[in-house]
């Protein structure tokens, strides 16, 4: 194949054993220079890691390279282990961190290291473990860091290059092979430009001022018609159109507020209808509601694809959509993720989102993730991108921002977990204070906020300390276990240090760990509890109160995991044998929610196993691995189901 300019670039450095960081448009091609690192170590018997931030990215790459190399690649999430010794390994961010810092690995005889959405280092919630992984990035391995466009990144590189001392070359591209044109939907009109839009959108008419306030006038609001939108796509040929909406239940609402639409044709009909009922055979959904449901909205031409679907489903629905016959798909923003979904044009329905704490603005790099999407190389001249504007719920300001402003530097989100800590500390002991000037926190942060980081590294030194899991400058047996369970280790080191945790039934201990991992959606329904399940709240809000009070007292935040107990019927009566219909009776969550809960628990338990814990114990994890992981939580068993 031809490569492009910044290909080239990227693969003559590769060529010659250096490390790469590629900063390019989403769609620009940055995954040809991956495969590249993947068949030249395939070439030499060399061995790589290609890591992924999320499960369905990592899932989606396994099946697209398992077609081209088949038994070479294998994967490992925590809840799936495939060929696990293939020459070419895919793993989450978090699995290659946690094996680096393991005292035992076989990290050595991997010579290459691909981070996918190496930006996700900006994520405040998970961003810590990529900085983590680049800091303690063995010496031996090169890197090819793959990155959508970030202004700061000549300030990154020399991050890298400060703590590994060797070469790291940067490649940018900041044009992409299909060029984007951008509308706005807006007082019922189409509108080509941001100007137009301010005039339209955002002018005097709208707008009443008493005594120097600026008053919305609701009455000059003239609706944006859905209908009217999507049949101008259909008509000026722009689909198939990815629309993205940032909540699950409103995908689902505008998927059917559609259904009136029929893009297919006779052909398309009778193909897309044997197709999805194939796959729906193959993936065990023939009787499950949830596809049913979607069926009719198929035979139009039309889905909806969200984290809180049954995660089969969602394989079915991507499926169909790469066979271009889904010609409109309502999704959330993970479908923009790495994932290879491109269509001729993508719709906003509204530019702001929910960002943790905080409703806000669509971030510049955020927007252009999912905008990316649009404009598929070797098929379309251009790409068309659509943001639908309710001039009472936008700001104009905002919106130009998210559109035209400049992409948001990256920053560092380090925040060394308990168990990194942990394992430092055997590595290095009291020295562990000296890692932090290798971090990127360090690199670019004021002296006052790197006190503060390495003060915060202190406390959670002190607590340990205090708590047991460190003593005489050595970490003890309840600080060795709390060093394999990654994100719940204080709370569940805390139920093992008291001597609870080796007295749980494989049922009461898939209960604790689902009710340590679950976060409720707001306004989750809380079951009633039975008598045993009581028992446990019991303990989890006397070992909860215990940690919270300590780091409180340690000045550490933010504080440990909360325990909810919502789940807990659900996966009691999941590993007593009923069936997953059946389960829902006993909680409102969605059902992709409840799986990936159940897969979640699933990987903690086999943490638990990596520990040095009784063999009567060890037994009973097992017994619980066998009881969960079954029929549709078994997502090894969704990844072995050829096309």
């Amino acid at each position: 194949m031809e490569y492009d300019r910044f290909q080239k670039e990227a693969i003559e450095h590769i060529k010659n054993g250096h490390s790469v960081i590629v900063s390019a448009p989403t769609g620009a091609g940055k995954t040809v220079i991956a495969e590249h690192v993947i068949l030249d170590c395939l070439a030499k018997g060399e061995n790589a890691i290609y890591t992924a931030p999320i499960k369905a990215l990592s899932n989606q790459k396994f099946r697209d390279f398992q077609k081209e190399y088949s038994d070479k690649i294998g994967i490992l999430t925590g809840d799936v282990s495939i060929n696990a010794d293939a020459p070419i390994l895919i793993m989450t961010t978090e699995i290659f961190r946690n094996k680096i810092l393991a005292q035992e690995n076989d990290l050595e005889k991997y010579s290459w290291i691909i981070f996918d959405e190496i930006h996700y280092l900006d994520d405040y919630e998970r961003g810590s473990v990529w900085e983590e992984s680049l800091i303690f990035l063995p010496h031996h391995m090169k890197m090819l860091a793959l990155s959508a466009t970030i202004p700061n990144i000549d300030e990154f590189a020399d991050w890298l290059k400060s703590i590994h001392n060797k070469p790291i070359h940067i490649v940018k591209e900041d044009n992409r092979p299909v060029p984007l044109t951008f509308y706005y939907q807006c007082q019922g009109q189409i509108i080509s430009s941001l100007h137009e839009l301010k005039r339209i959108g955002f002018g005097k008419d709208l707008f009443t001022y008493s005594r120097n306030k600026k008053k919305f006038n609701k009455n000059n609001l003239k609706p944006n018609k859905l209908a009217k939108l999507i049949d101008n796509l259909y008509t000026t040929k722009k689909l198939p159109c990815i629309y993205f909406v940032f909540s699950r239940k409103r995908s689902v609402l505008l998927a059917k507020e559609c259904s009136h639409f029929n893009f297919l044709s006779d052909d398309e009909y009778e193909t897309i209808t044997d197709m999805y009922m194939d796959l729906c055979e193959k993936f065990s959904l023939q009787e499950e509601a949830s596809a049913l449901e979607m069926l009719p909205l198929i035979q139009k031409g039309i889905a909806f694809h969200h984290a809180g679907m049954l995660p089969t489903l969602k394989e079915v629905i991507e499926r169909l959509f790469t066979s271009r016959l889904i010609k409109l798909i309502f999704t959330t923003e993970t479908f923009a993720l790495g994932i290879n979904m491109p269509a001729r044009t993508v719709i906003f329905d509204e530019l702001r989102k929910f960002y943790g704490t905080h409703f806000g603005p669509l971030r510049t790099r955020d927007f252009f993730q999912m905008a990316g999407r649009a404009g598929r190389r070797g098929i379309d001249d251009h790409g068309f991108v659509y943001s639908r504007v309710n001039p009472m719920h936008a700001d104009f300001d905002d919106i130009k921002n998210s559109v035209n402003g400049n992409y948001e530097k990256v920053r560092s989100r380090f925040n060394a977990s308990y168990a990194t800590i942990l394992n430092l500390y055997k590595l290095y002991g009291e020295k562990l204070y000296d890692i932090y000037p290798y971090s990127f926190h360090f690199f670019q942060e004021k002296s006052k906020r790197k006190d503060k980081a390495v003060q915060m590294m202190k406390n959670k030194v002190d607590l340990l300390k205090e708590l047991g899991y460190i003593k005489d400058n050595k970490v003890t047996e309840k600080g060795e276990f709390a060093s394999n369970v990654y994100g719940y280790e204080l709370l569940l080191a805390e139920f093992y240090g008291a001597g609870f945790l080796e007295q749980l039934t494989e049922y009461q201990l898939a209960m604790l760990i689902i009710a340590l991992i679950y976060e409720p959606r707001k306004g989750a329904h809380k079951p009633p509890l039975t008598k045993p399940q009581k028992n446990l709240k019991n303990l989890t809000d006397q070992i909860e109160n215990h940690v919270h009070y300590m780091e409180k007292k340690f000045n550490i935040w933010p504080k440990s995991k909360t325990f909810f107990l919502h789940l807990s019927l659900a996966i009691d009566a999941w590993m007593h044998g009923e069936n997953f219909e059946a389960i829902l009776q006993y909680t409102d969550a969605d059902e992709g929610e409840i799986i990936r809960y159940f897969r979640m628990s699933i990987q903690v338990l086999r943490e638990i196993l990596e520990a040095n814990i009784s063999e009567e114990f060890r037994k009973v994890v097992f017994r619980a691995l066998d009881l969960l992981k079954r029929d549709i939580v078994d997502a090894e068993k969704q990844l072995r189901i050829e096309d």
